[in-house]
């Protein structure tokens, strides 16, 4: 049996809590090393010793890193670890801008290191089984993909607004159970707080292969909703990802006789199912992919590469909010205008 990789923790806030325990409990992984400027808050470094920084951090004889710090700090703080050779999975947004994503992708890429980003919600049960089934035809073509993400202000972000924060969520899931990316968008926002960031943010737009988006996404909302909603040629998926739960929504295939209802000929309501399966934690399965990632195996995990599209995707949404609505064509490369 291979000896455990050796793991650091840049980052002992509220996510790195979590990425403490999760690194102490999977297989083939040992916890060796942890480093936060601001020292343990949540006091979970145990008996390892809080490093000062990431440079001390790099050089704690580390193979893999996980990056837990405010998104300003991701960019410099992968590109030390990478400078030293070790595999990191970064929380997300990549970076502050697409541009600084890009290049720490060819740095990840140059050194022939995994470098991954930790869109968790494609380790959602709920959204693993959406993916599955769709991938697998069961509604057909894919007509129109909607999310809503609201929940209360989180006094804890002050350095992003909420599309870096939440919508690269909802885009990064989105183009990844669709398995197309986006082509063009369209948003709008609101500034609700007396911050300089936005609290709300309403994108529409369409995939490269044709599907409609919606996305509703504020830190404004008394309640916490997270929620995708698939709706193709013959029938409907919703899954809630904060339960984990998925039901599917089936067009309806019998004769209509009730007058009033069969006069309009649109889509009728069929069967629903709601699925049952097993309901992992979904940082728990990132962590173990990222492990199984370095090991050579093939997971779905965001690669450093399509994070940078996610994030030109929410770069876009914010120009066209600024610019009235105006309608933006987004890639891999610059967001053009239309």
């Amino acid at each position: 049996m291979s000896a455990p990789l050796k793991a650091g923790l840049l980052g002992l806030g509220m996510m790195g809590r979590h990425h403490a325990r999760l690194l102490r409990e999977i297989d083939g992984v040992e916890l060796v090393a942890v480093a936060d400027p601001a020292g343990d808050p949540h006091g979970v470094a145990g008996d390892l010793s809080v490093l000062p920084d990431v440079e001390a951090l790099a050089s704690a004889g580390i193979d893999i890193a996980v990056v837990a710090v405010p998104t300003r700090f991701h960019a410099a703080s992968a590109s030390v670890l990478a400078e030293a050779d070790v595999h990191v999975l970064v929380e997300k947004p990549i970076a502050d801008s697409s541009e600084q994503g890009r290049a720490l992708a060819d740095l990840f890429d140059s050194r022939g290191l995994v470098g991954a980003v930790g869109h968790v919600e494609r380790f959602n049960p709920a959204l693993q089984q959406l993916r599955d089934r769709l991938a697998g035809g069961e509604i057909g073509d894919v007509y129109q993909i909607a999310t809503r993400r609201q929940s209360t202000f989180p006094a804890r972000i002050g350095d992003v607004g909420v599309a870096k924060d939440l919508a690269t969520h909802d885009i990064d899931l989105t183009a990844w159970v669709a398995q197309s990316s986006y082509a063009a968008v369209s948003a709008q926002t609101a500034f609700q707080s007396g911050r300089s960031f936005e609290d709300m943010i309403a994108i529409a737009g369409r995939l490269a292969d044709g599907a409609v988006v919606n996305h509703l996404i504020n830190w404004l909302s008394p309640m916490k909703e997270r929620v995708t909603v698939v709706t193709g040629e013959r029938g409907t998926f919703i899954a809630d990802t904060a339960t984990a739960d998925l039901t599917l929504y089936r067009n309806g295939t019998a004769a209509l006789e009730w007058e009033s209802v069969s006069t309009f000929r649109g889509v009728s309501e069929g069967d629903v199912t709601r699925f049952a399966f097993p309901k992992r934690e979904p940082l728990r399965a990132e962590l173990e992919a990222f492990r199984d990632a370095v090991n050579g195996q093939h997971t779905a995990l965001s690669t450093m590469r399509e994070a940078v599209h996610v994030l030109g995707v929410v770069e876009a949404s914010l120009q066209s909010a600024a610019d009235d609505g105006r309608l933006i064509h987004t890639g891999d490369k610059a967001a053009t205008t239309a």
